[in-house]
């Protein structure tokens, strides 16, 4: 029986370095391969933050600090604020106080003066009498006026005077316009001011018929007759 020599390939030492060459080889590639990863990963991306466009459909409301006023500047652009009124604290109604106006009833010339303390002679009815006003003449038609502000008292048909009409004033006085025509411009109970046209120039009055168109004018206080040129001069 023949021997053939034992070789390395054919027995168990074989398989032992086969075993140990495959293990170096994987052991390298390993080595190879993770060095190489270390070596070139790749640096990490860099994130590129865009800033978001402005909103131009909303105002800047954004206060620069350089901006800003000086605490001075600040203080003279103050506003001031009207004072608020001060209230009254007394009760009391306030009235108010009209002046106390007078004035001539008409223009003219005094054909009869006042001569309550001594008689006067009167042409149309011949006698001697007291006359208590003043007549002025005027042609027939001119305006008369309200001498003082006040209340009419009466319109009324004098047998003597004619047509006439009484104001009772505001000063306390009470005035008399006679021997106007027909029909005066204001009734009993008629408020007038100084000025107002109460009536005009007439011819009614009997007992003064003989001087003429003229206004008999007089002015009473509490019954007692004034010189009423001294009443319209006050």
């Amino acid at each position: 029986m023949v021997h053939q020599p034992k070789g390395i390939l054919g027995g168990p030492g074989f398989y032992a370095v086969l075993v140990l060459c495959l293990a170096a080889v994987g052991t390298s590639a390993y080595l190879v391969l993770f060095r190489g990863n270390t070596d070139a990963s790749p640096a990490p991306a860099q994130t590129e933050v865009t800033a978001p466009a402005p909103d131009l459909s909303q105002p800047d409301l954004s206060v620069d600090a350089d901006a800003r006023l000086p605490e001075d500047s600040a203080a003279s652009a103050s506003v001031t604020m009207p004072e608020e009124p001060v209230e009254k604290t007394d009760d009391t109604p306030v009235a108010a106080e009209a002046p106390n106006l007078i004035v001539s009833p008409l223009s003219g010339s005094v054909v009869a003066a006042f001569s309550e303390d001594q008689l006067a002679y009167n042409e149309t009815l011949d006698d001697w009498r007291t006359h208590d006003g003043v007549d002025i003449a005027a042609a027939q038609g001119t305006k008369v006026l309200a001498a003082c502000s006040g209340t009419v008292v009466s319109v009324e048909n004098d047998d003597l005077l004619g047509t006439t009409v009484v104001v009772r004033q505001n000063d306390g006085c009470q005035s008399t316009y006679a021997n106007l025509q027909a029909k005066p411009t204001v009734a009993k109970g008629d408020a007038v001011s100084a000025g107002q046209v109460i009536g005009a120039v007439g011819a009614t009055s009997i007992a003064e018929s003989a001087e003429g168109p003229h206004l008999h004018f007089s002015v009473s206080r509490d019954g007692t007759p004034i010189d009423p040129e001294s009443y319209l001069k006050k």
